[in-house]
């Protein structure tokens, strides 16, 4: 792949349920990675979709009336609808009913027999399977007789003749691949997870399920002629590989791919049993693969079958899509779990964004107007002007580190430092003096020029307001990549007044 290529991908939902905020932690942070890569220059793939296959799938459906392809069908346009409500800039949407995601899981299955024949054996397993997780379930990984990650759930005790998959033929390869590749997955708290897996030792995993109609028909029967099912995870995980034209086409422009961005619970099967399946088939491994926490409210993490749960087109309502999208990425750490509060919202909210960025900007552009009649003065720098490269290497090293929070925090302190470099030169009173104009000058040149590189750090947070900020400056361009930020000029831009950016709240309504 050209270094100029960006291939990054979320986690396909899984189809029993509507979104939820934990949907929207990764969707949203996943879309910052792939608009910061835009602003680097590089041609970005962005892939998200949808898991349709599954016993859980054919127990919802058949709870709710319908044929899963219904329930399916339904819940796919549910999930887009909100996706793009909050402006996630996926270009690529994959279902895994689609045609030729089916074509491609049966080609990967084909190619793995073909290469490694050894690889897939018949055997009859018995064990608890967790519907949830669609696993059987380790006695670790089993509390109270329940899933530790579905306490709500009845265990199911499974028996029955499957197709396996060698897994633990692969636990020295893993071994060596992690140690090789130390930044495969990250952060580092998850790398150690799942290296102590690999080091208390692999099972092989059964890869089909009898009596499964909803699923990808497994290419072989088993030797007594019973058609098995693929299990969802082995037709799922190959969508981020389906989705570049697998087996057809010029499929090799885009893989590997550069990024996995999924849930921390399911990272041992994106950097254990995904690696192996991909050397097992000849095929190149991901690049990295990044494990985030999880969104709590009120200390539990948000589940459909426990109950926990927030409507989400409620919070991007209290104060739009891109205030929803900037207080999840700048609260929550991208590397550990956070907490959801309606009080954290509004706090941030009113002061960050509404007394902070939409303050300022709103002061520059009328005191532009004001003093200049819009047109931004050429003029010699400032000691605001000469913090910006500090504050852009600080956003660069923390999204190069997938490290949401600190990018937006960095942004951020740009906000602040031209609030008080406001406060500190007085620009009102400088205005009173024509001895000094070149100094007001200087301070509204600087102050612009400030909003415009927040404008641009803070757009793969909040596309639309910031787009709408920058349109307000005038520079009568698109934005420009983040290289030529330090050498931004802004002189002759020709700035206007519009819309609040972010209207303070009422505090006194309930939070």
């Amino acid at each position: 792949m050209s270094r100029n290529r960006f291939y990054v991908t979320t986690a396909i939902d899984y189809a029993n349920g509507d979104p939820h905020l934990g949907h929207a932690f990764e969707k949203i942070g996943a879309d910052a990675i792939a608009r910061y890569h835009r602003l680097l220059g590089e041609e970005v793939r962005f892939c998200m979709g949808m898991d349709e296959h599954g016993q859980k799938v054919a127990q919802a459906a058949a709870a709710e009336g319908v044929s899963p392809q219904e329930l399916v069908d339904g819940l796919a346009a549910r999930f887009r609808a909100l996706w793009e409500r909050l402006e996630v800039s996926n270009d690529r949407w994959v279902r895994t009913t689609d045609a030729h995601h089916k074509k491609g899981v049966r080609a990967l299955i084909e190619r793995i027999f073909e290469r490694n024949p050894d690889d897939f054996y018949e055997q009859t397993y018995e064990g608890w399977y967790c519907v949830g997780c669609e696993l059987f379930k380790r006695e670790n990984e089993i509390q109270d007789g329940r899933c530790v990650l579905h306490p709500t759930r009845e265990l199911q005790w499974s028996e029955e003749r499957n197709w396996f998959f060698r897994l633990s033929r692969y636990q020295e390869f893993l071994r060596a691949h992690f140690e090789a590749r130390p930044d495969f997955l990250r952060p580092e708290s998850r790398r150690n997870e799942i290296l102590a897996l690999i080091d208390s030792g692999l099972e092989d995993i059964s890869v089909t399920r009898a009596r499964l109609s909803w699923a990808i028909p497994f290419p072989r029967p088993t030797s007594d002629g019973v058609e098995q099912g693929t299990w969802v995870w082995f037709d799922a995980l190959p969508n981020y590989l389906t989705d570049t034209g697998y087996p057809d086409g010029d499929w090799e422009a885009w893989w590997p791919a550069q990024l996995h961005v999924v849930g921390k619970d399911i990272t041992r099967l994106h950097a254990v049993i995904w690696p192996a399946m991909l050397e097992s088939a000849g095929l190149p491994l991901p690049e990295h693969v990044w494990g985030h926490g999880f969104v709590t409210l009120g200390g539990e993490r948000f589940s459909k079958s426990a109950g926990v749960r927030l409507d989400l087109n409620e919070a991007i309502d209290r104060f739009g899509p891109d205030a929803f999208r900037y207080f999840l990425l700048r609260e929550v750490s991208w590397d550990a779990d956070g907490a959801f509060s309606w009080e954290r919202f509004t706090e941030r909210y009113t002061s960050e964004l509404a007394n902070g960025l939409g303050n300022l900007a709103s002061r520059t552009v009328s005191m532009v107007e004001k003093y200049r009649e819009g047109m931004v003065p050429k003029a010699e720098p400032t000691g605001l002007d000469a913090g910006v490269p500090r504050v852009l290497a600080a956003f660069r090293k923390a999204m190069d580190a997938n490290l949401l929070h600190e990018g937006a925090a960095a942004a951020y302190e740009l906000v602040s430092a031209a609030n008080a470099f406001v406060q500190e030169t007085a620009p009102w009173k400088l205005a009173k003096d024509p001895e000094r104009a070149a100094e007001l000058d200087g301070v509204l040149a600087s102050m612009v020029r400030a909003l415009a590189v927040a404008a641009v750090l803070f757009a793969p947070f909040m596309p639309s307001k910031t787009e709408a900020l920058w349109q307000r400056l005038g520079s009568g361009s698109a934005m420009p990549p983040l290289e030529e930020l330090e050498a931004l000029t802004v002189d002759g831009w020709k700035v206007g007044a519009g819309e609040v950016l972010f209207p303070r709240p009422d505090l006194s309504a309930k939070v």
